[in-house]
């Protein structure tokens, strides 16, 4: 059982290291489109896509750069006795608080696909039957989301790269939860929290 967590869990980290360090040049393309969005506003005429698209990049560095985030244990603690603690007492800590976490982003993907539903136009109570209706040939897209702003792009592919985001997160929290339970079993798992 410890082998088929660890192999998940070096699929799971490989693939979610991999996207983030992609995602970590993302910032560069979102200084592109603000720095060309200022250009314009002061020398040219505005570009209505500018503000939208840098929102849009924003989303995807954000969700997409999540599971990186998770991994390398870079989000906010609160430490007053962690720090302490014994590696094996921080992994029962940490399985019990991942557990929360793991509920949180089943309920972020489940609202993010009923959305990302919506924005494709449909507007039933079961949108993973939908999804699955579209692939079987039975469902058929609606009238499609757009924005209210003057450039209108559509919605759908933001909501899809966040279900793709919350469904990595998802991924690598269940990760994160096996290396804890390796680490209470006695599995030496090296992990940058524990730096």
């Amino acid at each position: 059982m410890i082998n088929a967590m660890l192999g998940y869990v070096r699929v799971v980290d490989a693939v979610n290291y991999r996207i983030g360090r992609v995602m970590m040049w993302g910032l560069f393309g979102i200084m592109a489109v603000l720095l060309w969005s200022s250009f314009t506003k002061t020398f040219l005429l505005p570009s209505p896509w500018t503000l939208e698209t840098a929102q849009f990049a924003m989303v995807t560095y954000y969700i997409l750069g999540g599971p990186y985030s998770i991994q390398l244990g870079s989000n906010v603690r609160m430490d007053l006795f962690y720090h302490n603690w014994t590696n094996q007492r921080k992994a029962w800590f940490d399985a019990f608080t991942v557990l929360f976490l793991i509920i949180y982003l089943a309920i972020l993907l489940y609202g993010g696909i009923g959305s990302t539903a919506y924005s494709l136009g449909y507007w039933g109570t079961n949108p993973i039957g939908f999804f699955g209706g579209l692939v079987s040939g039975t469902e058929e897209i609606g009238f499609v989301e757009r924005s209210s702003t003057a450039w209108r792009p559509y919605i759908w592919p933001v909501k899809s790269i966040m279900v793709l985001g919350f469904f990595l997160m998802l991924l690598q929290a269940f990760s994160e939860l096996f290396k804890d339970i390796a680490r209470i079993k006695g599995h030496d798992i090296p992990s940058e929290r524990d730096a």
